[in-house]
């Protein structure tokens, strides 16, 4: 059978340059000097997306967070400044917006994933204003602290909607950031701070829930779960509540505000859900070990696109990313791919300024500390860790494609 004519073919394709596709990137650009690697990124800024809540919390400077896309790419990768939007698998290639098609021997989809903004009724039409904020984009992560810093009182509401979303634990570490301010600034007795969650436990690891419960009734945070976000007004401020769990039955709710952080719903790119390479959920269907598709097998992926059964965050994809860099390097080989993920993310749980309580696990939720540190207590330590040091890691070793690491090791 003939192919469309591909404008160009490179040996590995990445899409994506955030924190997976680069890595993965230099990773086989550091082994394989001579390789062929093409990445397809239509942004010029590259940000470090831990820290937006440290700048919705006034902790951190935003133009910290980015650098120009060109800097943070690999010297010797091609660049193409373009999007994607279809995968054709079978051909092995991919379209891009401007009708180019782009050949490979390896696919890497790591394009991340899709903030919804459409699926919060009424939300794009009052982000940045009325109150309404999100560290979910770095355009608004600024404005999340104005209105921390403004608030004189009344009503804050903090939501996370169902899962999977980037860093669950981002929802909450917001509110616990907002309500340490307004007891350093003498707020707390005219502030009611509500933490409303979609899902049915505060934190997806149950043995991270009672210390985390033991934070939100320390900042006296009502905890209200099985609440979904599904329409604000922004004008009137009033967002309204799915709840669900009742007794009876499913029913809607609506609160007033004078703060409203909103996480939105999340999903994979369009390009990838409406691929042969999705699951029934819309994610690239990797294997939870190998990261290689489970139907083609020069397809690999990674990262927030990725069906991976764990949490989606940087910390994940610093452990991913060795294991698909040396798995493609063997199948460029000829070799059968051996290097095994084991599931493993953290989460950096602020829960107060100058406080972290640092959740590390893998998969079946066991709990798997790289230190020698309680995962269950805050930490002064684990703050500066997140704040100073994870930063310039991130930028100048994960970035790079090094690979030298602590080892983790189960909870005992």
């Amino acid at each position: 059978m003939t192919r469309p004519h591909a404008s160009r073919k490179h040996q590995v394709l990445v899409i994506g340059a955030g924190a997976a596709g680069t890595s993965v990137a230099a990773s086989l650009l550091r082994q394989r000097p001579g390789l062929d690697v093409g990445i397809v990124e239509p942004g010029d800024v590259h940000y470090y997306q831990p820290a937006f809540t440290l700048v919705g919390g006034g902790a951190y400077a935003l133009a910290k967070t980015a650098r120009p896309q060109a800097a943070t790419l690999p010297d010797n990768a091609h660049w193409i400044r373009s999007a994607v939007i279809e995968l054709d698998p079978d051909n092995q290639q991919v379209v891009l917006c401007d009708g180019r098609r782009v050949g490979y021997d390896i696919l890497v989809v790591t394009p991340g994933l899709k903030l919804d903004w459409d699926g919060v009724e009424g939300l794009k039409e009052t982000l940045g204003r009325n109150g309404v904020c999100s560290n979910y984009d770095p355009s608004l992560a600024e404005y999340t602290w104005r209105c921390i810093r403004s608030f004189r009182g009344g009503r804050a509401l903090f939501t996370q909607p169902p899962a999977p979303i980037k860093c669950a634990g981002a929802p909450q570490k917001i509110a616990y950031l907002a309500a340490d301010h307004f007891r350093r600034n003498n707020l707390s007795s005219v502030s009611e701070v509500s933490f409303l969650a979609a899902a049915g436990a505060l934190f997806s690891v149950p043995d991270f829930v009672p210390p985390l419960e033991q934070v939100a009734r320390r900042h006296n945070i009502d905890v209200r779960l099985n609440h979904n976000l599904i329409a604000v007004d922004g004008d009137r401020r009033q967002a309204t509540f799915a709840v669900t769990g009742g007794e009876g039955g499913p029913t809607t709710i609506v609160e007033s505000f004078d703060l409203l952080h909103v996480t939105p719903p999340q999903c994979a790119p369009d390009f990838v859900r409406n691929s042969k390479l999705a699951d029934a959920a819309g994610w690239v269907e990797v294997d939870q070990h190998s990261l290689q598709h489970v139907r083609y097998d020069n397809v690999f992926s990674l990262g927030d696109a990725s069906s991976l059964p764990t949490s989606k965050t940087a910390a994940a994809v610093r452990k991913q990313s060795p294991v698909a860099a040396a798995n493609i390097l063997a199948r460029l080989s000829g070799r059968p791919g051996d290097a095994s993920y084991d599931g493993y993310t953290s989460c950096p749980v602020v829960t107060a300024y100058g406080k972290v309580m640092l959740a590390e696990f893998i998969y079946g939720g066991k709990v798997t500390p790289t230190l020698p540190l309680s995962p269950f207590k805050e930490s002064t330590f684990y703050w500066h860790v997140k704040k100073q040091f994870l930063p310039p890691f991130y930028f100048d070793y994960m970035l790079k494609g090094r690979e030298r690491d602590i080892p983790h090791r189960p909870q005992r």
